[in-house]
């Protein structure tokens, strides 16, 4: 029961990541129409928008297209994009003194280095552990995957059939790869396979 809470739970966060992008999308969309509309007052300093506030309005919603990216793509790329522009708005927007200036140069540079040398390319997975008698099909319709299955068989059958296909030795953690999808053992008890841990790549 609880796996099956939470399992609702993380789909029920994506779906408000999703409805909030949305939302942050069809706002970014009127700004962008209502800036547009407003270009002829340019030339004039004295209404809005002047070429001040037109810069202002263009970083924020810049910042804003790369928050959508972050809410969907959940990588550590979109988020430096997303700091990035932020850094680079305060130092040429709200440029109040040359030592704000040089520590958002400073910021700048630490997020470069951050990126080469720290950074490292993985994939988010979902990690679940479903019952060895867990029929392939009902993991398939849970977690939104494409295990290969004959009609009836369970994940026991399914993952001693690849640890005999890839003469894999049966043990706790060991594991095999279908796709985008793991599967490991993730407990035995009295010599068999009791739990299995089904790993599924997001990206």
């Amino acid at each position: 029961m609880r796996l099956y809470a939470t399992i609702f739970i993380k789909r029920f966060a994506v779906i408000l990541e999703f409805f909030i992008s949305i939302m942050l999308a069809i706002g970014i969309l009127f700004l962008c129409l209502r800036m547009a509309f407003s270009l002829t007052s340019i030339p004039n300093l004295d209404v809005w928008p002047n070429y001040n506030d037109l810069l202002d309005t263009c970083f924020n919603l810049i910042i804003g297209v790369e928050l959508i990216r972050m809410m969907y793509q959940h990588t550590p790329d979109t988020v430096f994009e997303v700091l990035l522009f932020a850094i680079a708005r305060h130092i040429i927007i709200d440029n109040t003194s040359i030592w704000s200036s040089l520590v958002g140069v400073c910021a700048i540079a630490v997020l470069f280095a951050t990126r080469k040398y720290l950074f490292c390319e993985f994939d988010i997975t979902d990690e679940f552990i479903f019952r060895a008698t867990t029929k392939v099909n009902a993991v398939n319709k849970i977690l939104h995957v494409s295990l290969p299955h004959e009609p009836g068989e369970t994940l026991l059958e399914l993952i001693t059939t690849k640890f005999e296909e890839f003469e894999t030795e049966t043990g706790v953690g060991a594991c095999v790869y279908i796709g985008d999808v793991g599967l490991r053992v993730a407990k035995m008890h009295a010599g068999k396979i009791s739990r299995i841990e089904v790993i599924h790549a997001i990206h």
